[in-house]
């Protein structure tokens, strides 16, 4: 008996790393019968966990949503209010970013329905404050999450910078975070070849049950760095900064610009983006919080887009109320 528990806990063990398992995978890593692999699973399933078989090429078995929470130490209304901060966490793009999302795919991997309905409900009543990144659905981030982990490929359909809407079928390898943005590395089957996607240009995300084998991939976070500076902005500017290259770092970070040190104490910033008013708010932000003077280098629109944007400033009045 107590050898029978010993594996039917490390079988459990074994979908807490990965929900999706092949029969002959399982069988050989717990050095068991395919019957007695199945007794096993229907130990699992008298206890709550949902264990989904399916048959065929590219099955096996899943542990579906809806078990019974693990043993968190966390009451129902505490597992709600936890899910709901890591969404804001995850979709704020803070430095709680990734980890919020993993966070969140082991907690949706075993939410009661009831928990999920309240968890949605609590989600619709949330804002957040516009401007400090794009819009991402947690949903999308936690799908993918499930993807990347199980190596499952996954389908969405696609609008490019061009408009054009496609669907597409990759492999999915890494969410990458950037200040403003979530990106997909991922090996695209129709071009065969390594893409990254924005997550704000994405609809329809699932993940299908046709798991892969991981190719040897690139490093993600240059992949998108590389295609961002690629591709991703209709801008690029140059400024210069009197002031320490690290100093200006701390402010501008690397997915926001490259920061190059020209002469002591004078930086060169070169970077990038779609709106050129929106960095150059950013730009005169960033050298009043480090106290040095900005020199526009190229293009000459960025000079005219910052004096707008200080004249506005210097516009704005300021209301107190009397007592």
């Amino acid at each position: 008996m107590a050898e029978t528990t010993e594996r039917v806990l490390r079988l459990l063990g074994l979908f807490e790393t990965r929900s999706v398992w092949a029969g002959p995978e399982l069988t050989q890593l717990l050095g068991v019968t395919t019957r007695t692999l199945r007794r096993d699973v229907e130990r699992l399933r008298d206890l709550g966990y949902p264990i989904e078989a399916t048959p065929g090429v590219g099955g096996g078995y899943r542990l579906g949503s809806g078990g019974r929470m693990p043993p968190l130490l966390l009451e129902e209304d505490e597992v709600v209010a936890v899910t709901v901060a890591l969404r804001v966490g995850a979709q704020g793009i803070s430095a709680i970013g990734e980890p919020a999302v993993r966070a969140l795919t082991k907690l949706d991997q075993v939410m009661p329905p009831r928990l999920r309905g309240e968890v949605a409900a609590l989600a619709d009543a949330t804002a957040l404050l516009p401007g400090a990144t794009d819009d991402v659905d947690t949903g999308v981030l936690v799908a993918l999450a499930h993807a990347i982990r199980d190596h499952v490929r996954a389908r969405f359909g696609y609008t490019g910078r061009t408009g054009e809407a496609s669907d597409r079928d990759v492999e999915p390898y890494r969410l990458v975070a950037t200040g403003r943005r979530w990106y997909l590395l991922a090996w695209d089957l129709r071009r065969e070849d390594w893409r990254t996607f924005r997550l704000d240009r994405m609809a329809g995300v699932r993940a299908s049950t046709f798991r892969f084998t991981p190719r040897e991939a690139p490093d993600a976070v240059e992949h998108v760095q590389q295609a961002i500076h690629r591709t991703g902005s209709a801008h690029h500017v140059r400024v210069r900064l009197s002031a320490d290259v690290e100093a200006v770092r701390r402010r501008i970070p690397a997915e926001y610009g490259t920061s190059t040190q020209v002469a002591p104490g004078m930086t060169e910033v070169a970077s990038a983006a779609d709106d050129l008013q929106d960095l150059a708010r950013h730009l005169v932000l960033a050298a009043y919080d480090v106290g040095a003077s900005l020199t526009v280098l190229d293009p000459p629109e960025l000079a005219d887009a910052i004096d707008d944007f200080i004249a506005a400033l210097a516009a704005t009045r300021v209301s107190r109320l009397t007592p």
